[in-house]
């Protein structure tokens, strides 16, 4: 972790204020309401923090347009939490943030999930993996307790969750409703260039959406105890899996059908962005947030 928890930005609102406004407009703000760049900042204690746009004549911030839009909690600590999000290679549970930042559990939880939004903006513009000459790596896991540690009542369906890995390269992950044939399909092929290598495990679903990939199919049989031959292996994939699992099982414990898939942009993006700094990580979430919204009704739903 590069993280100077002293830093000025981390504890003083106009100097964190600079800083996300710097990362967002890099000196030159830009109205989110209509795309200018006449733009004048406000004075006065009352609207301290305001730019007015000479265009269309709103007023705005460097929260409005991003998941930091109407939100209560103080710039300095959106920017320590991001920075400890961007730091945790196996996630930071809602509890421990609230503790670190100074902030109640539910303020937290809303926090993290903001954060998630943002980090899965950053994940988007990626295209479809892979290429020609290019490697991709497809595999599935369950994500779940086991039955036999269950002490007592029903046990909850394990959610399935998809991988695809570029060697070299991206990551993306999604939460599916199971894994027959057709529901894989879709998620290769929507996501992966047809002219990539495709690497899978002896999972007999692969098969058929194989034969669309120009590179060819490969497949290592873990059945017969086969992991790798030579260039033929599916370990990348399992390695990503491996970090999940850990925070699945370290941090968070439990991750909810609704919110699977902001958890798996969290891990998709540490992932992709690996050899960046934790400070250029957190500037890339911060940029990722622009056109993010998350609010308190759309979390109460089914499909959030």
């Amino acid at each position: 972790m590069d993280i100077n928890i002293t830093n000025p930005i981390f504890h003083d609102e106009a100097k964190a204020a600079a800083h996300i406004e710097a990362t967002r407009w890099n000196g030159e703000p830009v109205c989110p309401h209509c795309g200018s760049v006449e733009v004048t900042r406000l004075k006065g204690k009352t609207q301290a923090g305001y730019f007015q746009c000479n265009g269309c004549r709103d007023k705005f911030t460097v929260r409005t347009g991003t998941v930091m839009e109407r939100s209560h909690v103080p710039l300095h600590k959106w920017l320590l939490a991001t920075h400890i999000m961007a730091a945790s290679k196996k996630g930071m549970s809602a509890a421990q943030m609230g503790r670190m930042i100074g902030v109640t559990y539910k303020t937290a939880w809303f926090l993290c999930h903001r954060i998630r939004e943002a980090m899965d903006g950053a994940n988007d513009g990626n295209g479809p993996l892979g290429g020609p000459g290019q490697i991709v790596e497809a595999d599935e896991t369950f994500v779940g307790g086991k039955a036999k540690n269950r002490a007592w009542g029903a046990i909850p369906k394990k959610k399935v969750v998809v991988s695809l890995v570029e060697r070299g390269g991206k990551s993306k992950s999604f939460h599916v409703a199971n894994i027959h044939a057709n529901t894989l399909r879709g998620v290769l092929v929507q996501n992966i260039d047809r002219g990539s290598t495709l690497m899978t495990d002896d999972n007999r679903s692969y098969t058929t959406v194989g034969r669309e990939f120009k590179g060819g199919h490969f497949a290592v049989n873990h059945t017969l105890a086969q992991y790798a031959q030579g260039l033929y292996h599916s370990n990348t994939v399992e390695n990503f899996f491996s970090i999940f699992k850990r925070g699945v099982i370290g941090t968070y414990h439990h991750l909810s059908e609704a919110h699977m898939h902001r958890y798996l942009a969290e891990f998709d993006l540490r992932a992709n962005t690996r050899d960046m700094s934790d400070a250029e990580r957190a500037g890339e979430i911060i940029r990722g947030a622009i056109g993010r919204r998350l609010t308190y009704r759309r979390t109460g739903q089914s499909a959030a």
